[in-house]
């Protein structure tokens, strides 16, 4: 793959280049989950499911995700990444179609677990090891840590006017379409818009047919990869006690901040983050992929430890302004460092790895946090989320800051 994948033509990153046609399928791909996030718990609730059952649908989902994850990464060394890719597209078209179907439980999990539905913010579905791996090719060493903060930054922006686009079935109402069948159609425009990601996806080179496959997804890197999973889960499972849910709840309880007030506040937050990634490719190319990592993120956590104990709701406010500025920077540069510091053929399985224990981490903290919430200690998660990650930032720097990226060599 790397063979064709490095030629002139595949680095070009003009309108109709690969590159552009990857970030364009991805941006695709996030405005679809911006909306689905917000209108599955509407939809399922429309078709008569409780809460409970709701709940158990978003875990079948991300569970059914993390395993299709794990098992494409651990596929895309031997299948041509870019069938890989329209394959799951195809699959988008199809969860798509049949939700808009499913009508009884047991079909809608089914379609959960099967399918890319995706019931959170993140974006940890099947396509993910696949782009990480071919954005890798596509271009130069030099140029890997820029493309992927466009590629960061095109995702955040896109999944963030889907958010907007939730709005759509009440404006639908004005025109006398029922509420079901807007959101139905929702679904439908979630599938075309799979469709229009297959056709971006083609766009991209073929593997080289004659080129040798390893037997192996992960080899002379395993270590390294495991690692970086096991220290990545540490900063997720910390991301999970302050969860963008429980701040909220946190601005609500403690200073009596509006619904109002609080969007505007996590809009300005999520502009912040998103632009934020053009910045960590910058700082990257000056002091490194891992000091950019750790050196952006030891502040941040100090700004949300200072946030949760100062009494000033401006000063509050402040802090997790600058949080937003800095803590998202280690995106790019993390998707970029691993797939750095691994073999081209290993890349597909060290992005699947490196993320799906994030995810599962990720997804046992907010019960901790929860409880401490119910306990009166309100402020606790977002302490011991600062402490955790500042602990993982010093964890990181001592074990890979003598593991540099071909660039930086």
């Amino acid at each position: 793959m790397s063979q064709v994948l490095n030629s002139p033509a595949a680095e070009g990153r003009g309108l109709f280049s690969p590159v552009s046609s990857l970030y364009a399928a991805r941006a695709l791909r996030d405005f679809g989950d911006g909306f689905v996030a917000v209108l599955l718990p509407v939809y399922l609730s429309a078709l008569g499911l409780g809460a409970f059952e709701i709940g158990v649908v978003a875990t079948t989902a991300l569970l059914g995700s993390a395993l299709m994850t794990l098992a494409i990464g651990f596929l895309g060394h031997r299948i041509d990444p870019r069938t890989l890719l329209i394959a799951a597209s195809g699959l988008m078209v199809a969860t798509g179609l049949v939700f808009t179907q499913s009508a009884s439980y047991g079909a809608v999990l089914l379609v959960a677990f099967c399918g890319t539905i995706n019931p959170s913010s993140g974006s940890v579905s099947i396509f993910v090891p696949i782009e990480h791996a071919t954005l890798s090719h596509l271009v130069a060493d030099k140029a890997r840590t820029s493309a992927f903060a466009h590629y960061s930054l095109v995702g955040a922006l896109a999944a963030a006017v889907g958010a907007l686009a939730a709005m759509s079935p009440d404006l639908m109402a004005e025109f006398g379409i029922s509420r079901l069948g807007a959101l139905e159609a929702m679904f439908t425009l979630y599938a075309l818009l799979g469709v229009a990601g297959g056709l971006f996806y083609a766009r991209i080179p073929r593997a080289s047919a004659t080129e040798d496959k390893p037997a192996a997804a992960l080899g002379p890197s395993r270590g390294i990869v495991y690692r970086l999973a096991a220290l990545f889960s540490i900063d997720a499972f910390a991301g999970g006690l302050a969860v963008q849910s429980l701040l909220a709840l946190w601005l609500f309880t403690r200073f009596g901040l509006s619904l109002a007030e609080a969007g505007t506040f996590f809009f300005i937050s999520g502009v912040l983050s998103a632009f934020s990634f053009p910045v960590a490719a910058w700082l990257a190319r000056r002091i490194g992929l891992v000091n950019t990592m750790v050196f952006t993120h030891i502040p941040s956590s100090l700004c949300l430890i200072g946030a949760a104990v100062v009494p000033s709701l401006e000063v509050a406010l402040v802090l997790l302004l600058v949080r937003s500025a800095l803590s998202q920077m280690d995106v790019p540069t993390r998707s970029s460092y691993v797939m750095a510091v691994v073999t081209p053929p290993e890349r597909a399985a060290a992005a699947s790895i490196t993320s799906v224990p994030r995810s599962l981490a990720a997804a046992l903290s907010p019960a901790m946090a929860g409880a401490l919430f119910a306990a009166g200690h309100e402020a606790w998660p977002f302490i011991l989320c600062g402490v955790l990650k500042i602990l993982y930032d010093f964890g990181l720097l001592w074990a890979f800051r003598h593991i540099r990226p071909p660039e930086e060599r």
